[in-house]
């Protein structure tokens, strides 16, 4: 046999039968829509009959948008996020005047009929009658919670939202299946509850608790009579009744309501007037919703948590897929932020560099050996009012990730990881070369991962130190301690272009746009490439952690609404170097804060390893370091816009010349030492690292005061560090006469042993030139 047609082989007049019952039923022709002309009845009624056969038989019913609340790692709430303002409650956390007033002024038979009302259908269509237009609607709670649904569903797309209202028969047919299905499938009390926490309140308020805390900032639990009636009489129209914006309509509208309660005798006519002589009483909150409103200065931090989110497979198939996971909401996350780090970091960013400066401080925190976020602050309040110096930028990630289109050349804070790619490759810390303070470079001599000569005889290179004094004979160590490019570019060749992009790779280092790999060019281990600080320190928090990498993590665990755990992003960690190796690089970095760059700004009361950074034109100056329980990255530099940092006021210190020892390294300093307060000193596992081999006049460095070594205090430069060209000794600062040809700086060991060391004549500590706040 054929499918039956639509309306099961009934006739035009059998169809227009039905359709006049389902209409009635649905309530749709007496409230108000006008009967089809005679002519055309038999076509509507087939229509409406189609329409109702081919309906789901199931109501689909999203899960409800909530308030998704971000903790730091000891569980204070930094922020609360939200697509709709709704906390989902039961009716037992609802006062009973809630339930008393809506049921009154909306349904008062709700308990007494099925999905429809009949008496309220016919009282309908005796007043739409009487008035000559469609003044009362006679649907149910249930058929306006069904609405709501369909409204809850089209979410912020117009069209959707606009089909979900539309006054249609087919709508209205829809809410009447629908209701019946809901009705034997949940029962009354449940349709009432779901019916509060859909519902839109007005003021951007959605379900009765969140309407609640918008007018008279309490819970709904504690709920008087007056204000839920007032709350129950929003229903029919939010804005026409709003109590914000016309106070006179709302109480009008609660004392509608209060006289309906008398009547269906939820409250006796005395406790009804009593309530309509009480003005609104309203106690107005202002929702707080995103990171705009975090605490501890932490709205980087909440952004980066929700691009993490946004992200991460683990969430979702797809961007789509997680977005309406986040909008959503209604989940718990609590975060890797510590809140002594974070308050520790943001005070030093606000103290280091002044909001109203013309550049930004930044700063970030990971732990060794986990890869969790401690901390991430800028010196600029997170915010859109401009007028104010706020800004969104999350100058310390990527721009997948919230954060700058371009990232930031690190200066010379990129010279480790050179070293660890040599070191890795069996050369050792005492290899020399001797070097003018400018060099030209042959980029042909520099091979990318393709075996392709990184550059062309035509590039016509030429690199040099930051002072002219800067020339002579290094090993690993003093180039690292006084940042000399033209000796890293020397290590960069040995070691090799490919391995030092393949190390800073492993390291995480990539570029600050989109997270892009870093270009094979010669001037890499300078620091050229941009790159982000958070990224950075991940990178010495590899060296902390003896080797082992750990890509970043901000988010610790998540539940949903009904308390269930849900999967997490988990860390990647893996070990990228030898122990030996990173053992060696935090031993050359100890070198640089006590006796040089970064000297002035090491920190006293633990071991602690870091390395200064100046980029191009001084666009950007850095100061990343760690112990074995923190690393840290400090950047400060333009955000929208990069300048150049001469002759400029930074946190109220007056700057010739900024540099990552003198304007990064304080800000290092004090989030470190307010980080670590009250945790135990942890010493780093220490390895010899040989020296290279250098004969040195020490004839007039024996006399010399310590002040006038290098990385002391003296000279006048921007950090408290020797700048001038003579350096305050010496002619030009440089070497003294170098006697003696160089001696065997040892073997490289095997299985992570260093070769020993020959003997050294002259103090290797000694002879330096003038320092260099530059690099």
């Amino acid at each position: 046999m054929g499918r039956n047609r639509p309306g099961g082989g009934l006739t035009a007049i059998q169809q227009s039968v039905k359709f006049i019952g389902v209409s009635v039923l649905a309530g749709t022709v007496l409230a108000g829509l006008a009967l089809p002309a005679v002519g055309s009845l038999g076509l509507a009624a087939k229509t409406t009959v189609q329409e109702f056969d081919e309906l789901p038989v199931n109501l689909t019913r999203p899960p409800l948008s909530q308030k998704t609340t971000i903790l730091d790692s000891e569980g204070g709430k930094i922020a609360e996020v939200y697509s709709r303002n709704r906390t989902v409650i039961t009716l037992e956390e609802m006062s009973p005047y809630v339930k008393d007033a809506l049921i009154a002024i909306e349904d008062a038979r709700f308990y007494e009929h099925g999905a429809i009302d009949p008496k309220g259908v016919l009282r309908a269509l005796n007043r739409n009658f009487e008035d000559g237009g469609t003044t009362e609607g006679a649907s149910t709670l249930t058929q306006q919670y069904v609405k709501n649904v369909f409204v809850e569903a089209a979410g912020d797309d117009p069209e959707a939202f606009a089909e979900a209202t539309r006054q249609t028969v087919g709508r209205k047919i829809a809410e009447l299946k629908y209701a019946i299905q809901l009705e034997k499938e949940l029962g009354k009390d449940q349709i009432l509850e779901n019916y509060l926490n859909i519902t839109f309140f007005g003021d951007g308020a959605y379900g009765v608790e969140a309407a609640a805390q918008r007018y008279f900032s309490k819970p709904a639990a504690d709920l008087e009579l007056h204000e839920a009636a007032m709350l129950a009489g929003l229903v029919q129209s939010p804005s026409s009744y709003s109590p914000i914006n016309n106070p006179a309509a709302a109480q009008e509208r609660r004392n509608v309501v209060l006289d309906r309660m008398a009547d269906t005798g939820a409250v006796t006519k005395t406790e009804a007037q009593a309530a309509k002589q009480l003005d609104l009483g309203l106690n107005i909150s202002q929702p707080k919703n995103g990171c705009i409103t975090a605490v501890r200065d932490a709205g980087f931090f909440c952004d980066y948590v929700r691009n993490e989110f946004l992200n991460s497979p683990v969430f979702g198939k797809d961007a789509a897929e997680r977005k309406a996971r986040w909008d959503l909401g209604g989940l718990t996350i609590r975060t890797t932020l510590q809140p002594k780090a974070q308050n520790a970091a943001a005070k030093a960013a606000k103290e280091g560099a002044f909001p109203d400066d013309p550049v930004t401080a930044s700063v970030v925190q990971v732990q060794p050996g986990t890869g969790q976020i401690l901390s991430m602050a800028q010196s600029r309040p997170y915010g859109n009012d401009a007028s104010q110096n706020q800004t969104t930028l999350n100058l310390n990630v990527s721009s997948d990730m919230g954060g700058a289109t371009y990232g930031f050349q690190p200066g010379s804070t990129f010279k480790p990881i050179t070293a660890a790619a040599a070191l890795e490759k069996g050369i050792s810390p005492a290899q020399t070369f001797t070097t003018d303070w400018k060099m030209k470079v042959d980029t042909t001599k520099f091979f990318t991962c393709e075996g392709q000569p990184a550059g062309s005889p035509d590039d016509g290179w030429e690199p040099k130190n930051e002072l002219q004094s800067e020339k002579g004979t290094w090993d690993m160590s003093d180039a690292l301690a006084l940042s000399i490019n033209t000796y890293f570019i020397k290590l960069e060749e040995m070691a090799g272009l490919c391995e030092t992009l393949t190390m800073a790779e492993k390291l995480g280092v990539r570029r600050g746009q989109e997270q892009q790999p870093l270009e094979a060019v010669p001037s890499l281990t300078l620091g050229s490439q941009t790159t982000t600080p958070l990224m950075m320190a991940s990178a010495y928090a590899a060296f902390a952690a003896e080797g082992t990498y750990c890509t970043p993590v901000s988010i610790l665990e998540v539940t949903d609404a009904d308390g269930k755990q849900l999967a997490t992003p988990e860390s990647d960690c893996g070990q990228v170097m030898s122990t030996h190796t990173a053992r060696s690089v935090n031993m050359m970095l100890k070198g640089v804060v006590e006796d040089g760059t970064g000297s002035r700004v090491g920190l006293d009361d633990r071991p602690n390893a870091g390395k200064t950074g100046t980029s191009d034109e001084r666009q950007n100056v850095w100061f990343v370091g760690h112990t074995p329980d923190l690393a840290t990255a400090v950047r400060v530099g333009g955000d929208a816009e990069l300048i150049e940092m001469v002759d400029i006021t930074i946190g109220g210190t007056y700057f010739d010349r900024a540099s990552g020892g003198g304007v990064a390294g304080p800000i290092w300093r004090s989030a470190m030492q307010d980080a670590l307060e009250g945790v135990p000193a942890t010493p780093f596992n220490e390895v010899d690292v040989p020296r290279g081999d250098k004969d040195k006049d020490k004839e007039e460095d024996d006399d010399r005061d310590d002040d006038d070594r290098p990385g002391r205090p003296g000279g006048n430069d921007n950090g408290g560090f020797l700048t001038g060209g003579d350096g305050g000794w010496g002619d030009i600062g440089g070497w003294g006469d170098i006697g003696g040809g160089f001696q065997d700086g040892g073997n490289w060991g095997n299985a992570g042993t260093w070769g020993g060391n020959g003997n050294v004549d002259g103090n290797n500590s000694e002879g330096i030139p003038g320092n260099t706040v530059g690099p």
